[in-house]
């Protein structure tokens, strides 16, 4: 049988990791082992763990490890990421829960597929309490259907160049995509980077089923915000801050890994593209109309259509966004 290892982070959990570590001790396709990396935890978050695996899991091995000083999110996953064994990983917040059937449901196209390096799914989006909240994680990101089918039919590399589509809480990896995705650049966040090298390499698949309850209580290191119209004119509105120069940085990270990569010249040079064009997009003028040259030569060339978030609607936001600090800088793109 497919061994599956859990990548677990955790931080000052102990408000909800008892009920997701019951959740990934009572799969219907129990997991081989559950890593835990601690990121400095305060409270009892670790004991916590270890009673719940002291009466749950004694089919499942647990290993612990300890802090060694605040990593952060990425850097903790990593650690975690490098102590995991079995030939699958499943990535594990402390806050969600996931279903019954998560593994079972996720590990087969794994064991069908040897390409496979990578799969995401949908998620029930539930309150504090797991209240559903009436509505699912992918419809929070407006994942169209053309996204959608682009990874259904392989593309998965040119829809996640464009933006990220992948949720760390829902994913499973095959263990050998770590040879090519470690270490993790500082400028990206560890599920993000997995995906895209995971596409890069090899192949990515969406479940389109909801299998966790993502749970959104506030103190979410990382959460998922509905990007509603009113959201999306708010966000091409606001001062233009640092975010291009962290896109740009993230971007020649990318472009640099995969000129070391078994990688195909066009996926290489995509994503020197993509480099070029955030490059661009930084060094956009403060002032409006100086910007309207260079925004054009991209929109002409088809850059914003290939390789920005959101297409021509991008092209207003580098036109009209003001200069200045944003309240967003140092929030995940």
């Amino acid at each position: 049988m497919t061994t599956v290892s859990v990548a677990l982070a955790t931080y000052n959990g102990e408000r909800f990791v008892a009920e997701q570590v019951t959740s990934i001790l009572t799969q219907s396709r129990p997991p081989t082992e559950l890593v835990v990396a601690d990121d400095g935890s305060t409270d009892a978050t670790l004991d916590v763990i270890r009673d719940v695996h002291g009466r749950l899991g004694a089919s499942v091995a647990l290993r612990v490890l300890e802090a060694e000083g605040r990593l952060g999110v990425t850097a903790n996953f990593e650690r975690a990421l490098r102590a995991c064994t079995g030939e699958l990983i499943a990535l594990s917040d402390q806050d969600d829960v996931w279903h019954p059937d998560r593994l079972a449901a996720a590990v087969p196209s794994f064991e069908v597929r040897p390409e496979l390096l990578l799969q995401h799914s949908d998620a029930r989006l539930v309150d504090g309490e797991g209240s559903p909240i009436g509505a699912g994680l992918l419809d929070a990101l407006w994942v169209s259907p053309g996204e959608r089918r682009e990874i259904a039919e392989g593309r998965a590399f040119e829809a996640n160049l464009r933006r990220n589509l992948v949720t760390g809480a829902t994913v499973l990896l095959r263990r050998s995509l770590l040879e090519h995705a470690l270490p993790i650049p500082d400028s990206w966040v560890h599920d993000e980077w997995l995906a895209i090298v995971a596409a890069s390499t090899g192949q990515v698949e969406l479940l389109d089923a909801a299998l966790i309850d993502y749970r959104q209580h506030g103190g979410n290191q990382i959460g998922a915000t509905k990007p509603t119209l009113r959201y999306r004119i708010g966000r091409m509105l606001e001062p233009r801050g640092d975010r291009y120069e962290r896109l740009a940085r993230r971007a020649q990270a990318l472009a640099e890994r995969l000129e070391t990569l078994p990688v195909s010249p066009e996926r290489r040079g995509a994503a020197r593209d993509r480099a070029r064009f955030d490059r661009v997009r930084a060094g956009l003028s403060r002032h409006r109309v100086a910007r309207l040259g260079p925004v054009l030569r991209e929109y002409r060339a088809g850059s914003y259509r290939r390789l920005s978030s959101q297409g021509t609607l991008d092209v207003a936001r580098d036109l009209l966004q003001p200069a200045g600090r944003s309240p967003r800088d140092g929030i995940r793109a």
